[in-house]
């Protein structure tokens, strides 16, 4: 299809709706299973998500204001489609929609079986269901809230008229509430005064502990989800500066708060609390600068660097200047080192300043990696670690050592580092000296960050709900060594030439935004680079003809696209305008009998399917 007026799908085709099944059950539904039957009346909105993806996350916090206005008449189901060996435990689920506060329905589907019976390819993904029971619309990716939003007007406006809408509350049951000082806190760090400060993160609030990790001494924020004086959403990392004052990663929010410990003020000092888009400003004044999603910060060479897990990059905030700017990383999302501006992170959530070097927990490539000066600029290196789809517990040589999802990492006192392997439930030390990886302890459950204190190492155990003190070991422990691809089946594909069509229609009511040329980018790229003999780089075509390597039978193909649509409104000088995004990393496998056309859908129905 062509960028510049791309055909359009039938209007809604009838396709009916598979089955939804999944060997771990329901959550949110007190103890019923729900079937397509059940929904039928009512407009289904399948989200098709997994925990650790920093995009489904986006996703859940877009879906909110529509859930809260239409209850009466759309159900959404999260069905909650794995990657790693971790997401596939229910108990992990079951954590999870509490820790994200998910308020409605969620099928647990660890064999990917609803995930194949809609053909997904790319979390998150949205599959609309009209109240007969047929597939009407599919997003892949963010942004198409407002989509989704005017489609669902549309849907009920036509099925009250049809009589085919049926009104009422929906299957959402509420899970009981649980008392304890601590709800799925994600980081702490250790204040002058000894005690601990830690995000509590489910709880929206940051909690002072006292030296002996358990005593409260006191709550800073409301408790409640916000962005003024008295609240937070969902914060993350923390960073103490020279000051003694505290810089919070106030994630939910996309912003930098500071926190006074003395008078237990808080103000915000970067970001503005609207999530940042393809073509917003990447540096600037750091209060009119959009942030994504930044997870942890850390003080290092005079700067706050951020993890901004929301785009794949490190960034960094000068108090000095007032300012920020992307410091690291493309926002393409893999694992690509060398120089600071070319290379790929995905997801960072975790950073630790050592000397000259700034490691990072980068966790969607299970590695380990740091940055350090070069010449004038910055380099980035991996230390452990390979790859999108690569993972597990396994110890020894770096080059063959294996990580599970890490989110945290702490500089040790004899210049190796502590690794929170958070989905492994494992506690790792790399040591640069001998180039070796062991663990240190094990039965941790999902720790999210460590701080030193003493000859301790306290380890925040997010899904236990506590700090956890452990002796620093002068052994290892020894595990049995595992490794893990994701569950995810590659595609199968024909070899010679391979057809990368995006599927992308405008939504009702909108088109195409030209006014200042193309308003469609796609970037295609593929592990191993040799896999591709033509048809890598960017292009403003949603579509492209792939040259696969004749000599490479797998890998993995990278592809990045961007649509920006308008209010189709002549009448309208400034028409409001939206952004839709996704990036896919889709395992392929060259078989002869595979398909010589691969189509991704951003938004839309593919008509070709």
């Amino acid at each position: 299809m062509d960028s510049a007026a791309p055909t359009p799908a039938p209007r809604r085709a009838r396709v009916r709706a598979p089955e939804l099944i999944g060997k771990g059950g329901w959550l949110n539904t007190g103890g019923k299973d729900l079937t397509l039957a059940d929904l039928r009346g009512r407009i289904a909105i399948l989200d098709f998500w997994t925990f650790c993806c920093i995009n489904c996350l986006h996703v859940l916090d877009e879906l909110r204001e529509l859930e809260e206005k239409h209850r009466d008449t759309v159900v959404i189901i999260g069905v909650h489609s794995p990657k790693f060996v971790h997401e596939a435990e229910h108990a992990a689920v079951v954590d999870a929609v509490e820790r994200y506060e998910v308020h409605h329905p969620v099928l647990d589907d660890p064999e990917l079986a609803t995930w194949k019976q809609y053909a997904v390819r790319a979390w998150p993904t949205l599959v609309m269901i009209d109240p007969e029971g047929y597939i009407v619309a599919q997003h892949a990716g963010e942004g198409h809230a407002h989509a989704i939003a005017r489609l669902v007007e549309e849907l009920e406006a036509e099925h009250e008229a049809k009589g085919t809408l049926r009104r009422g509350d929906g299957p959402y049951v509420a899970p009981e509430p649980v008392a304890s000082d601590l709800r799925f806190p994600g980081k702490a760090l250790v204040l002058p005064s000894g005690n601990f400060l830690v995000s509590d993160s489910t709880r929206h609030q940051l909690v002072e502990l006292a030296a002996d990790g358990e005593s409260v001494v006191r709550r800073i924020g409301s408790g409640e989800r916000g962005f003024g004086p008295d609240a937070f959403s969902e914060p993350q990392g923390l960073a103490l500066l020279p000051d003694g004052s505290v810089i919070v990663a106030d994630t939910v929010n996309h912003a930098l708060r500071k926190f006074d410990p003395v008078t237990g003020a808080v103000e915000t000092v970067a970001g503005t609390g609207r999530q940042w888009w393809q073509g917003s400003p990447t540096a600037g004044p750091a209060l009119e600068v959009d942030l994504s999603s930044p997870w942890d910060v850390a003080w290092w060479q005079g700067r706050v660097w951020i993890a901004m897990a929301g785009v794949h990059q490190l960034w960094a905030w000068d108090p000095e200047t007032g300012t920020v700017e992307v410091a690291a990383g493309t926002t393409n999302e893999g694992l690509v080192d060398g120089p600071a501006g070319e290379a790929w992170f995905a997801q960072p959530s975790g950073l630790a300043a050592a000397g000259d070097r700034l490691w990072v927990a980068d966790s969607e490539t299970s590695a380990l990696r740091y940055v350090e000066r070069e010449g004038e600029g910055y380099a980035v290196t991996s230390a452990v670690g390979t790859g999108l789809f690569d993972f597990g517990h396994r110890d020894g040589d770096a080059g063959q050592a294996l990580l599970q999802h890490p989110l945290g990492v702490t500089a040790l006192p004899d210049g190796s580092v502590a690794v929170c392997d958070t989905y492994n439930h494992a506690l790792r030390r790399f040591d640069p000296a001998t180039g070796q990886v062991t663990t240190l302890a094990t039965d941790l459950r999902e720790p999210s960050d460590a701080v030193l204190a003493g000859a301790d190492i306290v380890v925040v155990e997010s899904a236990r709900h506590r700090l956890t003190r452990l002796r620093l070991p002068e052994e290892a422990v020894r595990v049995d060594a595992v490794a893990h691809r994701t569950q995810r089946a590659a595609t199968e594909v024909a070899p010679g030439t391979l057809r990368l069509d995006v599927v992308f229609q405008a939504p009702s009511g909108q088109k195409l935004d030209i006014r200042y040329g193309p308003s469609t980018r796609l970037l295609v790229s593929s592990t191993p680079p040799e896999l591709l003999a033509e048809g890598e780089g960017a292009g403003t075509d949603l579509f492209r003809d792939l040259a696969l390597n004749p000599d490479v039978t797998e890998g993995v193909l990278h592809v990045s696209a961007m649509a920006a649509s308008c209010d189709d409104d002549p009448a309208n000088e400034y028409p409001a305008c939206h952004v839709h995004q996704q990036d896919w990393g889709v395992p392929v496998t060259v078989t002869p009998d595979g398909a010589a056309r691969l189509p991704l859908v951003l938004a839309g129905m593919d008509g070709n399917s």
